[in-house]
């Protein structure tokens, strides 16, 4: 099943899981220091919460879950089909999972993932993401959200 993502920041962390337990009729599915993401059923949702004290409100990054790398690459060489710069990711640990991944950034420069879940890790946060689709650089600093 695949499934939208979105990722928030948000600026108390057990004031958001509070809500949105309640909203989605859900607890977290994961649930770490400064980190939470819920696995919504109905409707198909991954939500992600960062806590970032005076960001609360705002978009940290959008995605779309799918069930394997396959259809990772498969995103990857169709987004790169149609002309939009891509950059892949593959084993990377983020947000206390190991993933496979395509990034793409939206008109505005807003941060799309497609994105498979390998296996659960343990570890701190780290980047949003170490490539950048335009130049293939690596990029973005260490205190970036990531998922």
């Amino acid at each position: 099943m695949s499934r939208l993502q979105l990722a928030l920041n948000v600026d108390d962390l057990d004031a958001a899981v509070d809500f949105y337990s309640k909203l989605f009729a859900t607890p977290p599915a994961k649930r770490r220091e400064g980190y939470a993401n819920f696995a919504v059923a109905n409707p198909p949702l991954k939500l992600v919460l960062f806590e970032q004290p005076g960001k609360g409100g705002t978009i940290n990054h959008l995605g779309v879950e799918v069930e394997s790398s396959e259809l990772v690459g498969a995103a990857q060489a169709r987004l790169a089909g149609e002309g939009l710069a891509t950059a892949t990711e593959q084993d990377v640990a983020c947000c206390f999972a190991r993933q496979d991944k395509v990034w793409v950034d939206g008109p505005s420069g807003e941060p799309w993932e497609i994105y498979t879940v390998l296996e659960d890790v343990e570890m701190p946060g780290g980047q949003l993401r170490t490539v950048d689709p335009e130049t293939g650089a690596v990029c973005c600093a260490a205190s970036t959200a990531c998922c």
